[in-house]
């Protein structure tokens, strides 16, 4: 909350950037004199801030995933035993800290996160997390990987992905599909067809792999086995020594659905 004059108890936004500790709490390294800063500082202990964040990559806006975080914060004490590692992961993602982490006017802080609400994207899943879970939670193996991986998709397999839309979701009148999720159990279609004229619905799909993937290498191979099973389907071909038709075996769930044009 804001203490400037006039404005004393009101909503203040500012920027920050952070790394997270081992227990998944977001720190942060400020100048003792920044305005954000000071409203913590002048706000008490206890009181709670709301750090807010988003999948950065080739997408943008609200089609991203993105948490809000809220939660009490406290100056990190220099003796704290995570301190070196904290310096040390600050260091490797922020290249200008090594400039002013050990100048007396910056000081790390340590949120602890009390809720936690995550949003898939837009028209995708929202939920209020519980703060236990967050912290028992172990970052997904393709993580760092994903945002290349959907912009090369949509980049570079339209045509896979509108096999995949007409022969394996079923979905008729299309006008556009995108990836807009990747993970190591599958990947999010997002899906606008016409259902009347000036009418379009935007539907969301989960594709999933038949087993989940450890490597990047291995997300390649099983989204390439879907749409090869895509155009197998297209083409009406089966092979003798099985008699299901290609892409029935493959996890397929629509997540989302509305009119959202």
């Amino acid at each position: 909350m804001s203490s400037h004059d006039g404005i004393e108890g009101a909503p203040f936004g500012s920027h920050v950037d952070y790394v997270l500790d081992d227990g998944g709490n977001p720190v942060m390294l400020m100048n003792d004199m920044s305005m954000h800063t000071t409203n913590i500082r002048d706000s008490g202990e206890g009181s709670f801030v709301t750090l807010f964040t988003q999948l950065s990559g080739a997408q943008g806006g609200q089609d991203v995933s993105r948490v809000s975080l809220t939660g009490t914060i406290n100056k990190i004490p220099d003796d704290s035993e995570d301190m070196d590692a904290i310096r040390m992961r600050y260091s490797i993602t922020h290249s200008y800290a090594d400039q002013v982490m050990d100048s007396p006017k910056f000081s790390f802080f340590r949120m602890t996160p009390a809720k936690v609400y995550f949003v898939g994207g837009f028209g995708v899943m929202a939920k209020w997390v519980e703060p236990e879970d967050y912290r028992d939670a172990e970052a997904d193996v393709l993580a760092r990987e994903a945002s290349s991986i959907i912009a090369k998709l949509n980049r570079d397999h339209g045509e896979d992905l509108l096999l995949t839309a007409n022969h394996l979701l079923d979905v008729e009148n299309l006008e556009t599909i995108r990836v807009t999720g990747v993970d190591r159990l599958g990947m999010d279609l997002r899906v606008t067809r016409q259902i009347r004229r000036n009418k379009l619905q935007t539907d969301e799909f989960r594709v999933g792999f038949r087993i989940p993937v450890i490597s990047v290498e291995d997300a390649k191979s099983e989204i390439l086995k879907v749409f090869q099973e895509a155009w197998e389907k297209g083409e009406n071909i089966v092979w003798d020594s099985d008699d299901s038709l290609p892409g029935s075996d493959v996890p397929i769930v629509q997540i989302a659905a509305d009119n959202l044009y």
